[in-house]
């Protein structure tokens, strides 16, 4: 059973509408410190009060390797080490990470896999000396795991904290990655490490964030180590992202998702359009906060997207114009207007003088939008006679337009460009999407 204090409530990101994942144990609890000093004494000496409440020096490399040490013994079973400076991982926000793929993998939004069996098989690209996602994967979920890195110490700590672990050790295999001898930083991140005749459900990867060494230690208030090599890549991690994803288009569909973490919200919206000039059929985002961390998750797939038709639980509206109402700035809103729909390859165009966004989508684009993860069930939807709904030869075409009422409470109106279009049903689930996903960010 985890120690986590009772009735304290985790400091939230600023970010409207972010939380932690809800089957994430540290989700609404954080590790309760003094319960776990009196279990374990070598966590002891690294807790102090502040008035009632116990904290640990989060700039303290020690305490914060020794607070991931008991976490994922007194909640993982899990026997873990690293040695001085290698990167330390924070054990809720890996968490989250995890139980994302997961998620993922439950979904409905790819076909069932061919396999024809329920073993996972997931590729952690850059494993590190931690080997974190390996070990909680294996864990919580029983998956089975590649791990890969590049320099000696990662490889033989990693080997060590799997083989420290009985339990899991048959589930979990450490494999060196290669620098390739025409350029020294263009590491081989998947082609050249994955076997031919391999196939993996997905990838994760926790990349680089940083161009340099002197950009990661910028954060004055934490102390989690790195080496360079798991801290800073050319070009930071924009640049090896875009690796995975060209070694995405290679491999394709030998995984069924390629996922990574990223430190910089700005960088989703610099490589989900390099997704979809490689081909990807979907696209899926989220954001990771625990504390006053935030994270955010970038998935995509070249296996074509489930079909479904299953009818809606509530009528769908056959109305061309449509509505909602938010509190929150306009600006801030229209902008995440537009992202919503660039996400899932839609054209979308901002007019900030008008404060509108014209959007022009696909019916795949369309699929994709009404199967988001930010909605909470995946739905396919039938029309008012209960028959499925029409699919739009050619591209669906809306307007959403963002008013302001009063101060500060705002109208979400959207119409299709033709008023006469037998495809108001389908507007009616894409414009029904779009308001759960801005409720679900903009209301508390």
């Amino acid at each position: 059973m985890s120690m986590r204090r009772k009735g304290k409530k985790r400091a939230r990101s600023e970010t409207p509408g972010s939380t932690a994942h809800p089957k994430n144990k540290y989700s609404d609890n954080p590790p309760d410190f003094a319960s776990l000093a009196s279990l374990y004494p070598s966590f002891k000496p690294f807790v102090f009060f502040s008035g009632s409440r116990p904290r640990i020096d989060w700039t303290d490399y020690n305490a914060t390797r020794e607070l991931t040490r008991v976490l994922l013994l007194h909640d993982h079973a899990l026997s873990w080490w690293i040695p001085d400076g290698q990167l330390c991982p924070t054990v809720p926000n890996r968490s989250n990470y995890i139980h994302w793929i997961n998620d993922l993998l439950s979904s409905q939004i790819l076909p069932s896999s061919s396999c024809g069996n329920n073993k996972v098989k997931g590729f952690d690209i850059g494993t590190g000396a931690n080997c974190i996602y390996p070990l909680l994967g294996a864990s919580l979920f029983g998956w089975s795991f590649v791990g890969s890195d590049i320099t000696d110490v990662a490889l033989e700590w990693a080997e060590k904290n799997v083989q420290s672990n009985p339990h899991v050790s048959d589930l979990i295999e450490i494999r060196r990655s290669h620098i390739l001898p025409s350029e020294e930083d263009d590491i081989k991140v998947l082609l050249g490490v994955v076997k031919e005749s391999e196939t993996f459900d997905f990838c994760m990867c926790n990349p680089p964030f940083f161009e340099t060494m002197e950009e990661a230690g910028l954060n004055p208030k934490t102390s989690c180590g790195g080496t360079h090599e798991e801290m800073v890549c050319n070009g930071g991690e924009q640049a090896f992202v875009t690796r995975i994803i060209q070694d995405s288009a290679v491999l394709r569909q030998r995984f069924r998702w390629y996922t990574s973490m990223l430190g910089k919200k700005a960088n989703l919206k610099l490589l989900i359009p390099k997704l979809w000039e490689v081909g990807v059929t979907v696209v899926k985002t989220t954001e990771f906060v625990q504390g006053q961390t935030s994270r955010w998750g970038l998935a995509w797939s070249f296996v074509p997207p489930a079909t479904r038709k299953i009818i809606a639980p509530t009528p769908v509206s056959k109305n061309t114009l449509l509505s909602f109402m938010l509190e929150y700035s306009a600006a801030d809103v229209l902008q995440s207007v537009e992202e919503f729909f660039k996400s899932s390859g839609a054209s979308s165009k901002l007019n900030s003088n008008t404060f509108s966004v014209d959007i022009v989508a696909s019916s795949d684009q369309c699929n994709t939008i009404t199967n988001r993860d930010d909605v909470d069930s995946v739905r396919s939807h039938g029309s008012l006679d209960g028959s499925s709904l029409q699919v739009p030869q050619d591209d669906l075409s809306f307007r959403i337009l963002v008013f302001q009422q009063m101060p500060g409470t705002l109208l979400i109106k959207g119409s299709l460009q033709h008023k006469d279009s037998p495809f108001s049903g389908l507007f009616s689930v894409v414009f029904g999407s779009l308001e759960e996903s801005m409720k679900s960010k903009f209301c508390r």
